[in-house]
């Protein structure tokens, strides 16, 4: 057998000299800190029955997709959910996608074209960050959350591009590594008065925020000054799977050329029974007031603990604490396993060095004994 490349056991060898190389790991019995199954749907066995009766009463008893949508692989349940997402979040369309980082890829490396600019966040998803790559036009970063940073690019860059030359503005309604979202109404006139289209990331507020967990966009009636919107189905709804909402054009756009929605296997149709039942359930408000009760009830513990200076602020699912360095993210991270808490370490070069962080995920499943132990033992670890 052939030697390893060379340079790539030299990245190797820097990721173990870094305490950052990343391994599979198979789930344990531990007391749920790290997921991202805020409602707790993905072991919910009604939506998983209903999804069984659904696909019977619909006369489908098919395991695979067979194709692409585009070929084979369009089978009736995709008209049907579009058409129920579309209604549930007040969208012209939906498209739907096999996962959120391809419906990034999709959007983000077909629609911004060659003269085009896209200003994003900081602290936006890798999955956006590879879609960008690809993409064509140019790309440059605002500070995190900052309206007045964005205003001062938005401005250069109207008083120097092309009349015909779109700006996309990118940000996430809940950030995935600190928990906290912008000023999304802020941002959207900032748009307005630069003639900017807004692309908002969705993934960790579907399901937790506004009625029935539609998201922070509807929650603020923001939706029709919304270009896009990422819709995922792997956090809060507990399955699988990815939406764009917008207008009917750019879903015709994206069928016409985005190619991580053209030339790949069309998602099976338990998938997408799966994810009709999971939005059927979002409509029992139960999980979601249980969620909110285990975050206020998470943020008083940060209080009662004396932790909030390492803390991030944040009113979501996702809290994170910074703790410096690899080593000692790592060594926390797992004393608390040891104490039967899954809590994982958030390590350089995800998050940038020194701000390595603890990320909690608060669930309505948790008790509120055990976010009172786990947060009395990080402060036992910390102080």
């Amino acid at each position: 057998m052939k030697d390893f490349p060379k340079k790539l056991n030299q990245k190797l060898d820097a990721r173990k000299a870094n305490n950052a190389l990343r391994k599979l790991r198979t789930p344990d019995d531990l007391i749920d800190f790290s997921s991202n199954d805020y409602l707790g749907f993905s072991i919910n066995e009604t939506i998983f029955n209903n999804a069984h009766t659904f696909l019977i009463e619909q006369n489908i008893k098919q395991n695979g997709s067979t194709g692409s949508r585009l070929l084979s692989g369009n089978h009736t349940l995709y008209n049907y959910l579009e058409r129920d997402i579309s209604k549930f979040h007040n969208s012209q369309s939906a498209l739907i996608f096999n996962s959120g980082y391809d419906a990034n890829i999709g959007f983000f490396s077909s629609v911004p074209q060659r003269g085009d600019l896209i200003l994003y966040d900081e602290f936006i998803h890798a999955s956006i960050r590879d879609g960008i790559k690809i993409s064509n036009a140019k790309a440059y970063k605002f500070k995190h959350n900052n309206l007045a940073d964005l205003e001062q690019k938005c401005q250069m860059e109207r008083n120097r591009s092309p009349l015909d030359s779109q700006i996309y503005v990118v940000t996430e309604s809940v950030f995935s590594m600190d928990g906290d979202s912008p000023d999304v109404t802020g941002i959207a006139n900032i748009c307005k008065t630069y003639n900017a289209l807004l692309v908002v990331d969705e993934a960790h507020a579907i399901g937790v925020f506004g009625d029935n967990g539609a998201g922070i966009i509807q929650d603020l009636k923001l939706e029709h000054d919304i270009f896009a919107r990422i819709i995922t189905f792997g956090k809060a709804m507990g399955c699988h799977g990815a939406a764009i909402l917008g207008s009917t054009k750019l879903k015709q756009y994206l069928i016409n050329f985005s190619r991580s929605f053209i030339y790949t296997t069309a998602l099976p149709p338990h998938s997408l029974a799966t994810i009709h039942s999971a939005y059927k359930m979002l409509t029992n408000t139960e999980s979601r007031n249980k969620l909110y009760e285990n975050i206020t009830c998470f943020k008083a513990e940060i209080v009662n603990n004396n932790l909030e200076h390492i803390f991030i602020e944040s009113n979501s699912a996702i809290h994170c604490c910074i703790i410096s360095g690899n080593d000692n993210v790592k060594s926390i991270s797992q004393q608390l396993q040891d104490s039967g808490f899954d809590v994982k370490p958030i390590l350089s070069p995800t998050v940038p060095k020194d701000e390595e962080r603890l990320r909690f995920c608060l669930h309505a499943y948790n008790s509120e004994k055990e976010i009172s132990e786990v947060l009395g033992l990080l402060a036992t670890f910390v102080h």
